[in-house]
């Protein structure tokens, strides 16, 4: 019998339906992921105006932040995979309890996070490699960002029952009217418009803070719809309360996801660090390269908070086949985006840098950066898709173990030989950015075609 062309050039044939549905998934937490990382950049733009030293600052703040955030990440990434495989179980009851246990323990977390993280600004500001010029400005960044983070964790725990619950359209919106609304903050109290104060530095930390408060209360009046799978009205008809079962549920998800997210910032601040370390020019150029690789990175969120509510559903319905048909289609989409947006970083590097700098010198170190991350973006998105695929399923312990490997030790120690050892400065270190993500997506695609995550129980 004559083989078909796709057997013969080995290209995989998707179910039609399946691609719709996977695609009608994954638009929305896409856009809403890209619209994060677009304010992100947007951000970095408007403070760009201040001086290279305000764009240098306010990168100094970024890995302390998320590190004050790994626990909550960690909370999330079990929020939604949980409620994602209760939704396949058709256990409404059992999602909502997880989301109110979890509610209760991030509020009093997020509390005491805040309260440590304002109190200690200084030091850990001066810990990730701040100058004379960059100090107090990252400092007081830093200050405000913590301050208001109790509404950031309660957006981002609510939104991501949401995705496990497969609503990605009330988080896209959420995030995207949360977003504008952090950009025309900054447009009003950076440099002082219509009347109101020219704050600098500080105003752009308002305006982030400013952007969670509306995101948080649009996530908790998305929740008080009667009709939807996640519920307060539901909640209180049924007098369901916080479970230590559900509490031991989410632990078991996500304490190898928190140490993940420990280990992986220790390796992303040391990177920060030697890049500070090449001084403030250099590390301006590296803030907007982050800023720009992490548009392509939303693209592989997006992506992956599909697959998690996707995979969760076909696992607690049983169906092992259709959640690993879901991640492939989830990756070959990746795919696809990712080599486009490798083009359009190559033809569009400088005009980039130069909206964000006039010194010739800066823009000439981000091209340089830029060049990398035409690379790096080949591999992110797929291993961020793999990855999301992995921890949805459950299969925590593995994900974590691969970041650290690939972040806390062939990210630092790349990146060290890269910048000091070969004497490549900058564009080594962002060397080190590469091989971080080669790594971390060879250890989750041979992973994910292995297929032993789609046995996993939680």
């Amino acid at each position: 019998m004559m083989k078909s062309i796709s057997d013969l050039l080995k290209i995989p044939l998707y179910n039609k339906e399946n691609v719709r549905t996977t695609t009608s998934m994954a638009w929305p937490a896409i856009i809403e992921s890209f619209f994060v990382a677009f304010a992100g950049l947007v951000d970095s733009l408007m403070v760009s105006s201040l001086g290279s030293y305000a764009v240098a600052a306010v990168g100094l703040t970024t890995q302390p932040k998320f590190l004050g955030l790994s626990l909550f990440v960690a909370l999330n990434v079990s929020i939604s995979a949980l409620v994602a495989r209760r939704r396949g179980e058709g256990r409404q009851e059992d999602a909502n309890r997880i989301l109110y246990t979890a509610f209760v323990f991030l509020i009093i977390a997020a509390i005491v996070m805040s309260i440590l993280f304002v109190i200690l600004a200084g030091p850990i500001i001066r810990m990730c490699g701040s100058t004379a010029d960059t100090h107090d400005s990252a400092v007081a960044y830093f200050q405000i960002i913590m301050g208001g983070m109790i509404f950031n964790c309660v957006q981002m725990g609510i939104n991501s029952a949401q995705r496990g619950a497969g609503n990605t359209k009330i988080t896209m919106r959420t995030n995207v009217t949360s977003n504008t609304i952090n950009i025309i903050a900054n447009y009003l109290l950076i440099n002082g418009h219509f009347g109101f104060p020219a704050l600098g530095i500080r105003g752009a930390a308002l305006a982030t803070v400013f952007g969670t408060v509306v995101a948080c209360i649009m996530s908790i009046l998305s929740i008080m719809k009667p009709e939807e799978f996640i519920s307060v009205p539901y909640i209180i008809k049924n007098k369901i309360k916080p479970a230590v079962s559900s509490l031991i549920n989410l632990i078991r998800v996500g304490y190898s996801v928190f140490f993940e997210q420990i280990l992986m910032r220790i390796g992303f601040m040391m990177t920060a660090v030697m890049a500070a370390h090449q001084g403030t020019d250099a590390m301006a150029a590296h803030q907007v390269g982050m800023n720009i690789m992490s548009l392509s990175f939303s693209f592989g969120d997006g992506l992956q908070a599909a697959a998690v509510a996707l995979i969760g559903r076909s696992l607690g319905a049983g169906d092992r086949n259709l959640a690993k048909e879901y991640g492939r289609i989830c990756r070959m989409l990746g795919g696809t985006i990712s080599i486009c947006l490798a083009v359009i970083y190559f033809a569009g590097a400088r005009f980039l840098l130069g909206l964000f700098f006039e010194e010739e010198h800066i823009v000439a170190i981000g091209v340089d950066i830029m060049h990398v991350i035409i690379l790096v973006v080949i591999f992110q998105i797929s291993q961020v898709i793999y990855m999301g695929c992995l921890r949805g399923a459950g299969d925590t312990l593995y994900t974590a173990m691969a970041s650290t490997v690939s972040v806390t030790i062939i990210r630092t120690v790349v990146s060290y030989a890269g910048g000091y050892i070969f004497g490549l400065g900058i564009v080594g270190i962002w060397l080190g950015v590469l091989g971080d993500q080669v790594s971390r997506f060879i250890f989750a695609s041979v992973r994910f075609k292995q297929g032993k995550w789609t046995k996993i129980k939680i």
